[in-house]
């Protein structure tokens, strides 16, 4: 099978092309010797069944950055039959050094100028065949985001790869990565010949909005507001669909289960509705819910806006350690946080990057915010749930600026913060919906994954030993719940509480999951007895420890791979434990204290 990598700068719309071309194939792989999965899908390309892998973004083969070395290494180690190089077509006076990086190797090339509709509004004419010429290799303007030009872009992939060139050797390729070459003076000799820049680049629109949305008073009022109308959009349209989706699993379980699973015996009927069914279907009525907040978020980060929001917050995050960098992966981290603290290999400083990574935790997750969905629901009014959910997004912000401030001291980093902002652009629907889907798929996964244990674990515990009343202080969880108990009553947290966060110590999928199977509940039964067992107070403190304590394993166990380091994992464990319970204490005890 033929080998295919898809490489380029960050930015230039190399992810954007890659599902493109792959549609819905993509798969995550472990390559070895390398420390990061990779994306790959299968495609046809000239006849030929083509593995594509997509390598992480990176600025200069010869530089230092965690992505930068799994390049070099993937490149080092593994025969590869065609480089498919994506650049930015607007800013390629700056960007081909890297096609002339990998020209150097001897390896089969092609380039990929994308971005053509933004390079033609800014009045820059490219000539291909002239640069194609000077390179040595195929040269095609596409537009990943509308396919235009990705046809042409397949059939000239297909022509190399029919007719295969002597493939420099992995071995050789890592002695040639090893010797830096004048590269500058050659790119700028290329493009004085082959590209036409107009003296000034008309980008009006951009400009318009920029002066508004970058406002140095008005430019973070607006970007939180921004996001409070965003929460407000998704509750209000998400109500109904979540609405409907549990009258569904309510009914589906009374016309259909109920009846067909009756005569069976009492222990299995109750494992399969009131444990897996009941856990299952309570976290399943809030994924329209999850669908529309991923969607949403796809528009606001493809459109350029989020780099903006870093632009403004990097005076603020340096006075703390940070940079606007770190608070780009802190927004990543509100989808989830294991993408956002493998992001941060962009940064080349290792104290900075620690620092940005034992915040990202701290980030409102999708997980956590099924939980909050749910109590939100259940204790408090329609016309309040916006509000409490910007208030909890608001205690996450607060978090991780005071922990960047307590330990940017042991964590200092002189490493400058670098920004090109995109012009403003809007995702196509093509575009929304594939990456809406594939965080509502991750989410899917890992919380299929995890629920089914988690439930049968839960309901296991609620149910033994058999001869006690199920959920009691008698039964496992019980007991355990009443070990745990000096430490979570002062921050109003009761047995059954406690043991729905034990288990979300695995996964925050599962906390919804397991009141279900503890209660025997779900549904608008479920909530109603919630609200009968504890009040809002009680409620807010419970949200508040659930926002902040221990992410789930598979966020500590990329902590500890990316950061190399044990004793960084234990840290970043404890203060976040710590963290929580003061909070809620806080809170809770406060809120005693004025009567609430």
């Amino acid at each position: 099978m033929k080998r295919i990598a898809l490489l380029g700068m960050p930015n230039t719309g190399k992810s954007t092309l890659f599902n493109r071309l792959s549609g819905a194939s993509a798969r995550v792989g472990n390559w070895p010797g390398i420390t990061v999965d990779l994306m790959s899908a299968k495609v046809l390309m000239g006849g030929h069944i083509a593995e594509l892998i997509d390598l992480p973004g990176l600025y200069d083969l010869h530089g230092f950055s965690d992505d930068e070395q799994v390049v070099r290494h993937f490149l080092s180690h593994h025969a590869v039959d065609l480089v498919m190089i994506v650049l930015n077509s607007s800013q390629i006076d700056r960007q081909l050094s890297l096609a002339l990086q990998i020209k150097q190797l001897g390896l089969p090339t092609m380039l990929l100028l994308n971005m053509q509709d933004e390079a033609k509004r800014a009045g820059i004419t490219i000539d291909t065949e002239a640069m194609a010429g000077a390179l040595g290799f195929p040269v095609q303007t596409i537009s990943a985001k509308y396919g235009d030009g990705c046809p042409q872009a397949l059939q000239l992939a297909g022509q190399v790869l029919n007719n295969p060139a002597t493939i420099t050797a992995p071995q050789d390729i890592a002695k040639l990565l090893e010797v830096d070459s004048l590269i500058e003076q050659t790119m700028h000799d290329i493009v004085q010949h082959t590209v036409q820049m107009p003296i000034k680049f008309n980008d009006e629109t951009t400009d318009q909005i920029d002066r508004v949305l970058l406002h140095p008073w008005l430019g973070l009022p607006l970007f939180f507001l921004a996001m409070f109308l965003l929460f407000q959009f998704i509750f209000t349209v998400g109500a109904p669909l979540q609405d409907g989706m549990a009258w569904i699993l309510d009914t589906f379980r009374t016309e259909a289960l109920e009846p067909m699973l009756a005569n069976i015996p009492a222990w299995l009927n109750g494992l399969l509705l009131d444990g897996i069914y009941n856990g299952i279907g309570t976290v399943a009525a809030f994924v329209p819910i999850i669908v529309l907040f991923f969607l949403v978020m796809s528009m606001v980060e493809d459109s350029g806006y989020l780099s903006r929001a870093a632009f403004l917050m990097d005076t603020l995050m340096a006075k703390m350690g940070l940079d606007g960098r770190g608070f780009v992966m802190i927004l990543m981290g509100f989808g989830c946080n294991v993408p956002a603290l493998m992001g941060t290999r962009v940064m080349r400083s290792r104290p900075m990057r620690l620092l940005t990574m034992l915040v990202i935790p701290l980030s409102l997750c999708s997980a956590r915010l099924q939980v909050f969905l749910f109590m939100i629901a259940t204790l408090f009014a329609a016309n309040q749930a916006a509000f409490i959910m910007f208030a909890l997004y608001m205690m996450s912000f607060f978090t991780i600026f005071l922990t960047a401030i307590l330990f940017k001291q042991q964590y200092k980093s002189t490493e400058p913060f670098i920004l090109e902002l995109p012009p403003y652009r809007f995702p196509t629907p093509r575009q929304i919906w594939l990456r809406g889907w594939q965080e509502v798929k991750h989410f899917l996964n890992r919380a299929t994954k995890f629920i089914v244990i988690g439930v049968v674990l839960v309901w296991a515990m609620t149910h033994y030993p058999t001869d006690v009343a199920p959920a009691s202080a008698a039964t496992i969880a019980g007991q355990i719940g009443q070990f745990f108990a000096p430490v979570l009553d002062p921050i109003g947290i009761d047995t059954q509480l406690a043991i729905a966060l034990i288990f979300g110590f695995v996964a925050k999928e599962i906390v919804v999951g397991a009141l279900a199977v503890i209660y025997g509940l779900q549904g608008d039964a479920l909530s109603q007895q919630i609200a009968m067992n504890i009040d809002w107070v009680q409620g807010m403190s419970f949200m508040l420890f659930t926002l902040i304590y221990t992410p789930c394993l598979s966020t500590i166990a990329t902590m500890k791979s990316e950061s190399k380091s044990s004793v960084f994992m234990w840290v970043s464990i404890i203060w976040s434990l710590a963290l929580a319970w003061v909070i809620s204490f806080a809170f809770y005890q406060s809120a005693r204290a004025l009567g609430l």
